[in-house]
């Protein structure tokens, strides 16, 4: 018996003899033998808990952090915004963070008054009728994107541009495999725009980027026409910080709208969790995935609010349900709300201009100190890619030792048609023109 079992040897006896066995090892007998480790585990020894907490805090420290150790220009999805004091304050509260769950609507009406109006800015952020209560992530949110417009269409086949994000591809890849939908992906060009196929009957949706993976504007109204002429949905997996100076995907015709939430409001946590942004056409609201809520009056005729349409979900529609999400990421969803409540639309509005001028700096003060010959004419937001003599992944390692989250390295995974090797590098409201100079000085050193 382990010496870490929580059982004494009398209470394990008294369970074996209930189950009939003799010993622990026939629990395993049913895994096969060429799968079972036969030696004993290679542990170190035991530490009190003053050297365990001890022994974490050391690898702690080896953590850089991006907010006080390095000075982040990476994106690719995750984004280093200033998250207001007021909304790291309240949204740590108590009554936030050990909710209590909304399907009781008596006791949950602060959190669903919260995931209300977090669903009504979002909606405003989109421009589509209906938005859930959030997904996981933007990954997430793409696969249950394709779900709905597969079973809307009843086809399976998937146009995947491949300028949307990489590792938000592989979990569509991934997921794909247990519906069998097909997933076609279309490349882009040196211009870093997508190369879409002819009109095919057969598709069920479009998925585009805005601005893309790489950072340029599609031409959104191009692909909304080639989803009409293939009786396709069109999804738009968008910047929600972009929508501060651009077009919303409502206005340019998208069905579906998804999106990484953590720029608003949501640290960089080391990856998570994050917070998936999920808007239809009211059309589409009975194959929404998740949970919605909705606003209503209780027997005093008082405003109240209440998860709604829950039909939809599978604890009730089964197999024929189109998700098996039924929950969402109440607490970051409340974190985006107080942040958006903070900025207002002006605010919203001075974030989106500040990165777009943040990124025009830069990219003069990298041709002016002759690493780049010239700026792209594809239009782009606040993110673009730029490649060295170095492949980007050596300017990254080097750059971090000079305190900086150079950006994302364009290869393996990540690596995209025309543009593999290039660095790919983000701006925000938080970089200033100190930073960005400094940047751009260790970048003339390590990148030649």
């Amino acid at each position: 018996m382990s010496s870490f079992t929580p059982h004494t040897r009398d209470e394990v006896e008294s369970m074996l003899g209930f189950m009939g066995l003799t010993s622990i090892e026939q629990l395993y007998d049913t895994i096969p033998v060429a799968l079972q480790l036969r030696r004993a585990l290679d542990l170190p020894e035991a530490l009190s808990e003053v050297e365990v907490i001890d022994e974490l805090a050391a690898y702690g420290k080896k953590n850089r952090n991006s907010t006080t150790d390095l000075i982040c220009f990476a994106g690719g999805g995750s984004y280093d915004h200033d998250i207001a004091t007021v909304t790291s304050t309240l949204g740590l509260r108590g009554e936030f963070v050990t909710a209590y769950t909304p399907y009781q609507p008596e006791v949950a009406q602060g959190v669903l008054q919260a995931i209300f109006e977090f669903q009504t800015m979002i909606s405003r952020i989109s421009g589509l009728a209906i938005t859930n209560a959030s997904l996981y992530d933007g990954g997430s949110a793409l696969v249950e994107a394709i779900n709905l417009a597969c079973a809307k269409t009843r086809k399976g086949k998937v146009v995947l541009s491949e300028a949307v994000n990489p590792n938000w591809r592989g979990v569509a890849a991934t997921f794909a495999e247990g519906p069998e939908h097909e997933i076609v992906t279309a490349k882009v060009d040196r211009d870093g725009r997508t190369i879409w196929p002819k009109v095919d009957s057969n598709v069920a949706a479009y998925v585009v980027g805005y601005p893309n993976y790489l950072g340029f504007i599609e031409d959104i109204s191009a692909v909304r026409k080639l989803a009409s002429d293939s009786g396709a949905l069109l999804i738009v997996a968008y910047d929600p910080i972009a929508i501060s100076l651009l077009k919303s995907p409502g206005e340019l015709g998208a069905d579906i709208a998804i999106a990484e939430g953590q720029p608003l409001g949501i640290p960089l946590s080391y990856g998570g969790p994050y917070l998936g942004l999920f808007s239809v056409t009211m059309d589409l609201v009975r194959l929404l995935p998740g949970r919605l809520v909705g606003e209503t009056v209780d027997t005093k005729n008082r405003t109240s609010y209440v998860t709604t349409l829950r039909a939809r979900e599978q604890d009730i529609r089964r197999e024929k349900a189109s998700s098996n999400v039924c929950t969402n990421q109440t607490l970051m969803a409340v974190w985006a709300a107080i942040q958006m409540s903070w900025w207002g639309k002006e605010g919203f509005y001075e974030v989106g201009r500040s990165s777009l001028s943040s990124r025009v700096y830069l990219e003069n003060r990298l041709i002016e100190e002759g690493l780049i010959d010239q700026r792209s004419s594809a239009p782009r937001f606040r993110e673009f890619p730029v490649r060295f003599a170095k492949n980007a992944s050596e300017v990254v390692e080097a750059m971090f030792e000079e305190g900086f989250l150079a950006g994302v390295a364009l290869e393996g995974s990540n690596a995209i048609s025309n543009f593999e090797g290039s660095l790919l590098i983000a701006l925000t409201e938080r970089r200033t023109r100190s930073q960005i100079d400094s940047y751009v000085k260790s970048l003339k050193e390590v990148a030649k």
